[in-house]
């Protein structure tokens, strides 16, 4: 296992009924607020009504409508909001995009260029303003990490852009409140949790215990995601699924590895760009054509690994079949959760298949990916994906 340093740095209120101990979070910073978030199901759940209640002591201001790829403009609007009203806390409530669009829009409060460099050049962001967050669906795990992903529709582009300073200070995780998820938003979220984990347990440098972390998180996303679309009010399967997507990408799972690219992330940002797709359903899509595209003698044995210890098949003599088991349970459990398993279903066809192909290996050198990969390689992949 490398050196590594581990840092999380949110302190996370879990459970029912935490959202109790928010004015206590938010006094620490301030009285001035800025409530983040999405397309309004907050307001047809209760828990807009919940948080007004609670801040009912504090000078409210909002930003509404935070697309589910949030855009650079509704970075900019917010950064205006908060110079206008003085904020001195960001109130993110929903998920990864409410939640990313709010990092950046604290990053660029005291930015004096155009935000969108602080989204190329992440080593211009200095001073962020407090973030705290009530997560809505289990998918990014944003309420836990540094990472903003914002793009920028005027150039089909869709970054990542990560300090430690944009790491909320505090995220409250009641699982409740995922109840009255669509199905599609529980399965995608599902399998962006599992990419996550599954972008870090495919390395090159092995690390026992964090792998064994990582298959935990796997077993759990497939044991608990199909009860919590036949049973949404399962609290069991929702406690869970929303734990998993704060461990899966809070640091943990990737310490004591080489610091490889991963591959099917860079990927999916370009579909998500051109085409604004759901970031979790893109994911789906592309996990299993990237691990049949990749699948050698070089790479055979971690496939094993992930057949038996994920999958629960017993180990054979024939590895490649055993890995091929454990690529086509992958599929099969996402096709099962309802996620449009092929790009066609999402009206994408091959027209700009090269195009963002280049883009990929534009934004993201992939030479140092679990497998490299060049402009043909992510091309034969989107197109394995059709």
């Amino acid at each position: 296992m490398n050196n590594f340093v581990f840092h999380a740095p949110t302190k996370m209120y879990f459970g029912k009924g935490q959202i109790e101990n928010l004015p206590e979070i938010l006094k620490e910073y301030g009285e001035n607020v800025l409530i983040t978030y999405g397309g309004g199901s907050i307001k047809k759940n209760g828990i807009y009504d919940k948080v007004c209640e609670l801040l009912k002591d504090f000078n409210i201001s909002e930003l509404p409508g935070i697309e589910p790829n949030p855009r650079i403009g509704t970075v900019r609007n917010g950064i205006e909001i908060c110079r206008e009203n003085n904020i001195d806390v960001i109130l993110a409530v929903g998920g990864g995009s409410t939640i990313d669009c709010s990092k950046a829009i604290g990053a660029g409060v005291f930015y004096e260029g155009d935000a969108w460099d602080l989204v190329k050049e992440p080593q211009k962001i200095g001073k962020v303003l407090p973030i705290v967050t009530v997560l809505t669906i289990a998918a990014t795990g944003s309420e836990m990490n540094k990472t903003a992903v914002i793009s920028n529709p005027e150039t089909n582009e869709k970054l990542a852009t990560k300090a430690k300073k944009m790491a909320p200070r505090a995220s409250i995780l009641d699982p409740e409140y995922t109840y009255t998820l669509p199905a599609i938003q529980t399965a995608a979220g599902t399998a962006d949790i599992m990419s996550h984990v599954i972008e870090n347990y495919f390395k090159r440098e092995s690390a026992y215990l964090q792998d064994q972390i990582s298959e935990g998180i796997l077993k759990t996303c497939i044991k608990y995601c199909k009860t919590a679309l036949q049973n949404p009010t399962d609290y069991e399967a929702r406690s869970n699924l929303m734990w998993a997507s704060s461990l899966a990408l809070n640091g943990l799972c990737g310490r004591g590895k080489d610091d490889e690219a991963w591959s099917c992330h860079p990927i999916e940002h370009e579909l998500s760009a051109f085409y604004d797709i759901t970031h979790g359903v893109g994911l789906a899509i592309l996990t299993p054509r990237w691990m049949r595209y990749i699948l050698s003698e070089k790479t055979v044995d971690k496939f094993v690994d992930y057949a038996v210890n994920v999958w629960g098949f017993e180990k054979s003599d024939d590895k490649f079949d055993l890995a091929n088991k454990g690529i086509d349970s992958t599929e099969r459990f996402f096709t099962e959760c309802g996620i449009p398993m092929n790009l066609g279903k999402l009206g994408i066809d091959d027209s700009l298949l090269e195009k963002m192909s280049h883009a990929v290996i534009a934004h993201r050198d992939l030479s140092n990916a679990y497998v490299p990969l060049n402009e043909e390689d992510v091309l034969n992949i989107l197109k394995m994906c059709l």
